[in-house]
């Protein structure tokens, strides 16, 4: 099924100087859910959105679907006002906690959602088969919904928010309730969607599927954007932990703790203080063959709150 086609040219997610707060109860100060945040999501890559608890991932979520209205600044989507129609059309949104009509099926959902885009029967059909099995719900498509698990209603849900072929897709914690298998098969869903060109905004709190996932990631901190990382370009941006060495043969590493040996075949730590040139000459002196050197540096887990106590600090 061919996409929607564009309405304007431009950036799949736009936000710039946006405000957003709150008014919890009236006799109360409204709360400040983003403040002056500037962001932008590049066509066909995957932007993962971080952030702690109450950072403003949620409000940035509901902003660029065109579900709330910012206070101040502007929310685009495609170069367009995020509450125009013709841009929503796009889009395809997986909530963390997706609810359904549960006396429907499997498929009868994708029949439903299909119609709502304004496919032909025999379109809504074939996708209904394609995306069912896609997400791994062949051979429970015709059981209620109410009947599912948790893991099985966010798998029907990705395929209720494919229905459409969107350019841009958002993902509020897709991994939600999955078990292994089911992560894996997400993870690969995810990243065949940006083989064939779709933009994805991958909101999560699990930082290890951020990181196998992600182009790059923003993270957010009481509604400011705090930090915005290429994973590609990240690598030397990570604290060095230590250092791993696989030697044959040889005495001791000094400072170096053994970590593991098989044999002749020895695998030896040493601290972060540690440098390559004295790494060297202490396997030299040891009289060992070495096989690999490599820098253990943190992960980006580590490196997103050293990020934060560092933003605590100079505040």
């Amino acid at each position: 099924m061919p996409r929607p086609a564009a309405v304007e040219t431009g950036a799949p997610l736009e936000f710039e100087g946006v405000r957003k707060t709150f008014q919890t109860h009236f006799w109360q100060r409204p709360v400040t859910s983003l403040d002056g945040l500037d962001l932008e999501i590049r066509e066909g890559e995957i932007l993962g959105l971080l952030g702690p608890n109450g950072a403003g991932k949620t409000t940035t979520i509901k902003l660029a679907l065109g579900l709330i209205f910012p206070d101040q600044g502007s929310v685009r989507l495609m170069g367009c006002p995020a509450e125009r129609p013709s841009a929503r059309a796009q889009v395809g949104y997986l909530p963390e906690n997706p609810y359904f009509p549960d006396d429907l099926s499997g498929r009868e959902l994708i029949h439903f959602a299909g119609r709502l885009h304004g496919l032909s029967a025999a379109d809504r059909r074939h996708r209904a088969e394609l995306l069912l099995e896609q997400v791994g719900l062949s051979a429970a498509a015709d059981r209620p919904l109410r009947k599912y698990s948790k893991g099985m209603v966010q798998r029907a849900g990705m395929a209720r928010a494919l229905v459409g072929s969107p350019r841009f897709i958002i993902l509020d914690e897709p991994m939600s309730g999955l078990d292994p298998v089911g992560r894996r098969q997400f993870r690969d869903m995810i990243l065949k969607l940006r083989e064939q060109g779709t933009t994805v905004l991958f909101a999560s709190h699990v930082l290890s599927d951020a990181e196998m996932l992600c182009d790059r990631v923003a993270i957010l901190r009481a509604g400011r954007l705090l930090a915005m990382r290429d994973l590609g370009g990240l690598e030397e941006e990570r604290a060095i932990l230590g250092w791993e060495v696989a030697v044959m043969g040889g005495g001791s590493l000094g400072a170096a703790r053994l970590v593991a040996e098989r044999g002749e075949e020895r695998l030896w730590r040493f601290s972060a203080e540690a440098r390559p040139d004295g790494i060297l000459s202490a396997i030299e002196g040891a009289g060992a063959k070495l096989q690999a050197l490599r820098p253990q540096r943190e992960t980006l887990e580590e490196l997103f709150l050293r990020t934060l106590s560092d933003a605590e600090e100079d505040s």
